[in-house]
């Protein structure tokens, strides 16, 4: 049984009024009805498979401790990118109403300046931070942003009392402060509390840094008696591959025999970790993915080095989260507090040269990227198509796509209240992020913030799934969809209508029972028009409702 189960809940109630909106807290002093401290960790780019309690090698114990005291959810979904779905955890809503329905550094002529293309989260939308702020909570940020870069955006503009932030899409773990592409990025943007930096410290490393700074400002305001929130983005997995010893040599001869020998491996671990049917078709190799046997021993000894790598900067950041945890339990806060583990997208398949303007550059030749220097200071490289479809295992694709292996990522829940130590295997999406840490809050979304209308969340909470209440958080019935960079996916129950975009995929619409065939392998369409075209409709009346600007 989980220890840490029946820990009550105090009240707040809120109410709207014509200036602005304001929570009004029932305050209590028995500390059985203190409200939740909340602790959510978003990684970056990290694949279905990367850890141990989802049928990975990787070994990433402090996470995987987290799958076996709560609750892990084996069909969550979020965006095919970085900042579209920051801006759904924030604000529960679409990306194309919160200002993301373009990533800033690819937004088109034709979507630039069209309402929900701002480029940052906007005014339409409140976040979780502002609202728990107001509630009488305290506010912590660490790590990635990428949802504004200007002092306006800033995370201490958007309901952080105390941020420690990267504000862009990626960026050198280590002080340098190189931003991944030469021509756009050369250098990347910080923030401490609302001020751009201009340096970090010497001793930098992302895991590590934001980890301090995040357990610093806790014990600051530590005995105060106000609950918390904070908010822990780790720029790992990100590309660059960059990690220090003694992650960096962990991993040395791992994956000598490929990332076709690795994906078969991931797919079987997935199966017997009971995440995907054990009968479900394998996804075949990307056609944009060189069999492994084709490579030469160089491009197979840089390549699986960059895995070694990546490998070592997982289990780093799994030992950085660690130290938080145990910071709470050191505290004693641990069992007052919620924590949510989740990734933004699945696996990255480019490599560092293939961001826009860097191949070939006299930018990128400063870096040394030879066998004995990938993952430390100095290297600049990501691990490719092969090894993301690796990370993916049971799913086809990776990121930048909407087939499962871009948009299924692992979602953990564990603290008071959560039924643990079992698999929920129901869908549930990032927008149902918000509306959950407000339910455990006892806060309501307002209607009003700040004397602005904010748009409505689009999520459920799934409060009532996680203490086992409830089996499932959407009706058979409901339609849940998307669409960034031309992708588009629109479900309802076990099918979804999917259209991954050219180069990557055909362009055109599948369907498929993802239920029953995770992988994407069997293409329904032609056995059931009739729900391949109730689903095309459906997305069209999505479209419509959230404001997509196709991007030509």
């Amino acid at each position: 049984m989980n220890t840490r189960m029946g820990i009550l809940f105090g009240g707040v109630i809120a109410v709207v009024i014509s200036s602005g909106w304001m929570p009004i807290a029932t305050a209590q002093a028995d500390d059985a009805v203190r409200r939740p401290n909340i602790l959510l960790i978003m990684v970056d780019d990290m694949g279905y498979t990367d850890m141990g309690s989802f049928g990975g090698e990787i070994e990433t114990p402090h996470i995987d401790a987290l799958a076996k005291s709560g609750v892990r959810f084996s069909n969550f979904h979020t965006s095919v990118s970085c900042s579209p779905t920051r801006s759904m955890l924030l604000t529960g809503t679409d990306n194309h109403i919160a200002g993301l329905g373009n990533m800033g550094e690819l937004m088109t002529p034709a979507q630039r300046g069209k309402p929900g293309y701002e480029g940052h989260l906007n005014d339409r939308v409140v976040t979780f931070a502002e609202v728990l702020r107001a509630g009488g909570y305290h506010t912590y940020m660490a790590g990635k942003w990428h949802l504004g870069d200007e002092p306006d955006h800033f995370p201490r503009a958007r309901g952080f009392e105390r941020s420690f932030s990267m504000l862009q899409g990626g960026a050198s773990h280590w002080s340098d402060m190189f931003g991944l592409a030469g021509k756009s990025q050369p250098v990347a943007k910080y923030s401490m509390d609302g001020k751009e930096l201009t340096e970090l410290p010497k001793d930098f490393y992302s895991s590590r840094s934001y980890a301090d700074f995040l357990i610093d400002a806790i014990r600051k305001n530590r005995g105060d008696g106000k609950p918390f929130l904070a908010y822990f983005a780790p720029t790992a997995a990100h590309d660059p591959i960059h990690v220090p010893e003694p992650w960096l040599s962990k991993y040395r001869g791992r994956y000598d025999d490929g990332y076709e020998a690795l994906k078969s491996r991931r797919i079987a671990g997935a199966k017997r970790a009971g995440l995907v049917p054990e009968g479900a078709a394998a996804p075949g190799r990307h056609p944009k993915t060189k069999p492994w046997d084709s490579l030469s021993s160089e491009e197979k000894a840089l390549s699986s080095r960059a895995m070694e790598g990546y490998a070592g900067m997982v289990e780093c950041m799994d030992y950085h989260i660690g130290r938080v945890i145990q910071f709470l339990k050191d505290i004693g806060e641990y069992e007052n507090t919620i924590i949510i583990f989740t990734s933004d997208n699945g696996p990255n398949p480019w490599d560092s040269e293939e961001y826009p303007g860097n191949a070939g550059t006299a930018w990128m030749k400063q870096f040394d990227n030879s066998l004995d220097n990938i993952g430390r200071r100095g290297s600049f490289v990501g691990y490719g198509i092969g090894w993301a479809s690796a990370s993916a295992g049971p799913l086809d694709y990776f990121k930048l796509t909407v087939g499962e292996g871009g948009i299924r990522t692992p979602l953990i829940v564990t603290g008071p209240g959560v039924k643990g130590s079992r698999q929920v295997d129901s869908f549930a999406y990032v927008t149902d992020i918000m509306p959950t840490i407000l339910e455990l809050a006892k806060l309501e979304h307002p209607e009003i913030y700040e004397g602005r209308k904010v748009a409505r969340m689009r999520g459920r909470s799934i409060a009532g799934v996680m203490s086992g209440v409830k089996q499932d958080t959407y009706a058979k019935d409901a339609v849940i969809g998307g669409e960034m960079l031309g992708g588009k996916w629109m479900r309802r129950g076990d099918y979804k209508a999917v259209l991954v975009a050219k180069p990557m995929g055909p362009g055109a619409w599948r369907l498929y029972n993802t239920v029953k065939d995770p992988g994407e392998t069997a293409d329904l369409s032609t056995a059931h028009p009739e729900i391949l075209e109730a689903l095309t409709s459906a997305w069209d009346q999505y479209a419509k409702e959230t404001g997509v600007v196709q991007a030509n």
